[in-house]
C-alpha cells in the first residue's frame, strides 16, 4: 500500500468513541478522560508527556520522577456510534465518564487534575 492509500485508509477507518485513562502504577493515581478519538488522544497523552509539557503539573512531576514504565494508556469504555444523522456524541462521552469517574474514585481521591 502506498502512502496515500494509507492515508485515505486511516481518514475512513473508524474512530474508537470512549473513555480513557493514564494509570501511573507506582503510587496509583490516574488521568481520566473521554474522546471521540480515543487512540489518538492517549497517543497525544504519551507524546505531552514525553515532551515534557502535559498540561497537567501534577502528572508531569510523576512522569518525570518514576519514568515512561510506571505508566499505563488503556481505553475503559468504548461507545457505539449512533446511525443517527448529525448524532453528537458528546453528551454521551460525558455521562459515559461519568460513571467512570463514579466508579473509580473523584481525582481528589487519587486522580490528577
Amino acid at each position: 500500500m502506498d502512502r496515500k492509500e494509507r492515508i485515505r485508509a486511516y481518514k475512513e477507518s473508524a474512530r474508537t468513541l470512549g473513555v480513557f485513562r493514564v494509570r501511573n502504577t507506582v503510587n496509583g493515581k490516574s488521568l481520566l478522560g473521554s474522546s471521540v478519538d480515543v487512540p489518538a488522544m492517549l497517543n497525544r497523552q504519551r507524546f505531552q508527556l514525553g515532551a515534557g509539557g502535559h498540561p497537567d503539573r501534577a502528572l508531569q512531576a510523576d512522569w518525570n520522577e518514576s519514568g515512561p514504565d510506571a505508566f499505563v494508556f488503556e481505553t475503559l469504555d468504548a461507545l457505539e456510534p449512533s446511525e443517527e444523522p448529525g448524532y453528537d456524541p458528546a453528551a454521551d462521552l460525558k455521562a459515559l465518564e461519568a460513571m467512570w469517574l463514579e466508579k473509580l474514585g473523584r481525582a481528589g481521591e487519587g486522580g490528577y487534575r
